[in-house]
């Protein structure tokens, strides 16, 4: 069985974060792992607090990993402040696993803020030259890239820019943009678009967490990272179009629906050479 390693914060309602890494390494078929940077009290409505977890047990939860259990992919997520980045990024350079899939969380779904605005920079520096892949939204990769994002060609020169910081692909998500969900992944040579029907509901809270999960599991499975992609959008546009109506605000998305109705046979089918 594959093993992935989900690196980000804790969401306490179980729609985001490494709840929804592992319901996703789980839906994949593929071993989940966690390692906690940050506990998040949230809920579909709110984030009432964060308590960041020590710098050195972030690293010692690494090593805890590392030392015993061959990963065969990593997904980050939630790294809210410097030394967080700092301590990840320094076990990356000392293990060097394969298929990191970074996704720059800064936003909760309902706006309330993630990442202290000062890491950006640290984040740029240090964490995103390790990623094979950097998933940010349209609000992140404004951020990250110092551009406005009105349009699909900004969209691509905010890839541009971005995988000119050191990563070896950029996938810009279009959930934030008007139309069609228009994801755009730029390997550096070419431009990737997935392209899925937006769906009408609110329901939508993790669903940057559960894509990039999707990414990090199928690159595990052994998918190239088109493919890989390609496998993720389909899961999540799945996810939403049955999400959940749980809470009070933004509620979760479904990561089970398929295994439910079918069965497992993500990881299968790729095993086995279909």
């Amino acid at each position: 069985m594959k093993k992935v390693l989900t690196i980000a914060g804790s969401d306490c309602s179980g729609g985001a974060g490494i709840q929804a890494d592992l319901k996703t390494f789980s839906a994949h078929g593929v071993f989940g792992m966690s390692v906690i940077v940050s506990v998040v009290a949230e809920n579909t409505s709110r984030v009432i607090d964060i308590q960041d977890v020590r710098p050195d047990m972030i690293e010692k939860q690494i090593d805890a990993i590392f030392e015993d259990i061959d990963v065969d992919a990593v997904k980050i997520g939630m790294l809210s402040q410097p030394e967080c980045m700092e301590a990840v990024a320094g076990k990356l350079k000392q293990y060097a696993p394969a298929n990191i899939v970074l996704d720059p969380v800064m936003y909760a779904k309902n706006g309330c803020p993630l990442m202290n605005p000062d890491a950006i920079d640290t984040l740029i520096e240090e964490v995103i030259p390790f990623a094979d892949v950097l998933t940010p939204n349209i609000p992140e990769a404004e951020k990250i890239a110092g551009m406005p994002i009105h349009h699909v060609e900004d969209m691509k020169k905010s890839a541009e820019a971005i995988y000119r910081m050191g990563c070896k692909n950029v996938l810009v998500k279009g959930g934030h943009a008007a139309g069609s969900a228009l994801d755009i992944l730029f390997d550096g040579e070419r431009f990737y678009t997935f392209d899925a029907q937006r769906i009408d509901t609110k329901n939508t809270h993790g669903t940057g967490c559960t894509y990039s999960a999707a990414i990090a599991s199928n690159l595990a499975l052994g998918c190239s990272m088109q493919e890989a992609v390609h496998r993720a959008k389909e899961y999540i546009t799945t996810a939403i179009r049955h999400s959940l109506a749980i809470g009070k605000g933004h509620g979760p998305t479904h990561h089970f629906y398929e295994l439910y109705q079918n069965g497992l046979k993500n990881g299968a089918e790729i095993n086995n050479g279909q």
